[in-house]
């Protein structure tokens, strides 16, 4: 069999989150590539060899899967979540790209997964139900003034908002300056949800106001959404339901 390389989701958590594709694709694979901690949710078998890298490697990472596919062996980047959103799978067309011509003419196929932001989303309720927005609050890849814009104009626009890498211990700061944007742009009453390792034991749901949000409330394991002007809160049983009406009153 000819090489091959497929880039895969492996979902937020559980393993009941990967689907039966990437399931399929990790079984005939020789080699997996990625990120140690994902890797490492894969147990080792006879035939399969795991190559872990560093989170800030992806490039480098992209170009080895492309280089052992070209080389006969059947490859699967893992992410988690899904691997077009913020993950490997642009990574893998960048290396594409500006790599080996050779390379283009390889099997190449993105397998998604279920990513951070749909399984809290549906863990919290349904606050996605209408329009809504996805930014990557790091400031590693780009300025953070251009953060600033996104979040302000998506405010404008109404938009629910899903936010990845809110606070990290490198830079604790930005995660603040959101909630601030965000209070001055919707106003302190408007619905914020924290959902921490979803789907895994570690799991925690949080519901509160802008006004109440705090930014240690939020790290990198965290997944955090920011309703509409017409998102709504359910209480029932000691728990909260959020959910956007799928239309605008």
């Amino acid at each position: 069999m000819g090489g091959w390389l497929m880039i895969a989701g492996l979902g937020p958590g559980a393993e009941t989150m990967i689907t039966p594709e990437v399931s399929a694709a990790l079984a005939q694979a020789t080699d997996v590539v990625g990120y140690v901690p994902y890797v490492e949710r894969l147990a080792p078998r006879p035939g399969l060899m795991r190559h872990g890298s560093d989170n800030r490697e992806e490039i480098r990472r992209a170009e080895q899967a492309l280089q052992l596919a070209a080389d006969g062996h059947r490859v699967v980047v893992v992410s988690s979540g899904d691997p077009g959103v913020f993950a490997m799978a642009s990574a893998v067309f960048e290396a594409l790209e500006a790599g080996d011509p050779a390379w283009r003419s390889l099997d190449i196929r993105v397998l998604p997964g279920i990513s951070a932001m749909l399984a809290a989303s549906a863990r919290a309720g349904a606050p996605l139900g209408h329009d809504f927005c996805c930014i990557n609050l790091s400031d590693n890849l780009k300025p953070w003034a251009l953060i600033e814009k996104r979040l302000c104009l998506a405010a404008e626009a109404d938009f629910a908002m899903a936010f990845y890498n809110p606070r990290s211990a490198s830079r604790p700061e930005g995660f603040a300056r959101t909630l601030q944007v965000l209070r001055d742009a919707c106003g302190p009453e408007r619905l914020i949800i924290f959902a921490r390792a979803v789907s895994t034991p570690q799991e925690s749901i949080r519901v509160c106001t802008l006004a109440e949000a705090q930014p240690e409330m939020a790290d990198m394991r965290t997944l955090v959404i920011v309703g509409s002007s017409q998102t709504r809160r359910i209480e029932r049983d000691g728990e909260s339901l959020v959910y956007t009406p799928r239309s605008v009153s």
